[in-house]
């Protein structure tokens, strides 16, 4: 979907777009300026001496405001995304991802080329080591395609080693997958994952809250790591030293309330130490991708699969098709509006689903083995 076609004409998203493109400020940083001016268009009509009262802005973003409200940088922002193909989304709009609106520093602008589907809400974040060892970069394709072949989308950074190792996972399952880059969208970093980026682009989408054609600085890697972990409902860690990025990502993931997992390695190796570290401070350790699949718990909102399914808990992705028409039976039975239980007989699902009652059963024991559906008294069941 390209830029708003109306896009020069609305105050408010130039003035985003036009905050979004001022040198060091984050997601952090913005939060501080629009709590103290109450708007995009009130930060630039605000002095470089008002600015620099706000704590932790320094001097020079206080004056670079001033001179940004009467540049057109963000005019030429707006047509350099028109004329590529890139996106952009401002937080509130119906298609910025929900799971990120959630964290307490949203990106006020991404930047999209490819785009979001609403199947991109069951999320998962695979980051690691730059320098990963090949079982590192096997583990990750392997978890990447599990979770792609369950109908999961996969989020990573772009990076060399793991990252790189997590979206050809998902590619080759026939998946998507979700690059998050330090860099603008037009500036793909590192340069040789041109031709990746591209096949992320044609499955998925390449985001960032920095300018189309920023380069990638040093401290713009941290800032995207809460992006990488806010896609997604948890983040697993493949490989890392004792002080690495994907730590500050799986730190950032548990602050965020989302899952945090870990894989281990070898006790002599340096790049398993910062996971066994996550394991030891109680990350569920991976071993398989049933076990992320297993720990999942219910999303934050109603969530549309890939086929087209409504999904309720990421557990429905498991399902085979006698287990789905229990629960659809289930689910139909509750919708009822003349039922205020908001459950289901089970005789009822057994008429409904036009199954067995001995295939019914074994069904709801697997549904309440998946924290999907619980049993209550009077032979019912409902969501838990």
């Amino acid at each position: 979907m390209p830029p708003r076609p109306d896009a020069r004409h609305d105050e408010t998203f130039l003035a985003q777009v036009r905050l979004a493109c001022v040198p060091g400020v984050g997601g952090r940083l913005r939060q501080l300026l629009l709590e103290r001016f109450g708007s995009p268009q009130a930060v630039f009509a605000a002095s470089s001496k008002e600015i620099s009262g706000i704590g932790r802005i320094g001097q020079s973003i206080a004056q670079a405001i001033p001179e940004l409200a009467r540049s057109s940088m963000a005019e030429e922002v707006i047509a350099l995304c028109q004329a590529e193909g890139v996106q952009i989304l401002i937080e509130g709009d119906d298609d910025y991802p929900g799971l990120l609106g959630r964290i307490h520093d949203p990106p006020g602008v991404l930047f999209v080329r490819g785009g979001f589907e609403p199947c991109d809400a069951l999320a998962v974040a695979i980051v690691g080591a730059r320098h990963a060892t090949a079982y590192g970069r096997r583990i990750a394709s392997q978890l990447a395609g599990g979770l792609a072949r369950a109908g999961y989308t996969v989020v990573s950074g772009l990076a060399r080693g793991i990252d790189a190792a997590a979206h050809r996972g998902a590619l080759d399952a026939g998946g998507r997958t979700i690059a998050v880059l330090g860099s603008g969208v037009l500036e793909v970093y590192p340069p040789e994952h041109a031709g990746l980026a591209a096949e992320v682009i044609r499955q998925g989408a390449l985001v960032s809250e920095a300018p189309p054609r920023a380069f990638p600085q040093r401290g713009s890697f941290p800032s995207r790591n809460r992006i990488v972990s806010g896609l997604g409902l948890g983040t697993v860690v493949v490989e890392a030293a004792d002080r690495s990025g994907a730590l500050i990502t799986a730190r950032l993931a548990g602050e965020q309330g989302r899952e945090v997992f870990a894989v281990p390695g070898p006790i002599d190796s340096r790049m398993s130490r910062g996971c066994h570290g996550l394991i030891r401070d109680g990350a569920k350790l991976v071993e398989s991708v049933d076990d992320i699949l297993e720990e999942l718990g219910p999303l934050f909102e109603t969530a549309i699969a890939a086929d087209g399914r409504e999904v309720r808990s990421p557990a429905e992705l498991q399902l085979d098709d006698l287990e789905q028409s229990v629960l659809t039976a289930v689910d139909g039975l509750s919708a009822d509006p003349s039922n205020t239980a908001r459950s289901a007989s089970i005789d009822d699902v057994v008429a409904e689903s036009g199954l067995a009652a001995s295939q019914v059963l074994a069904a709801i024991g697997v549904l309440e083995m998946r924290r999907i559906l619980r049993r209550l008294p009077g032979n019912r069941v409902g969501r838990t």
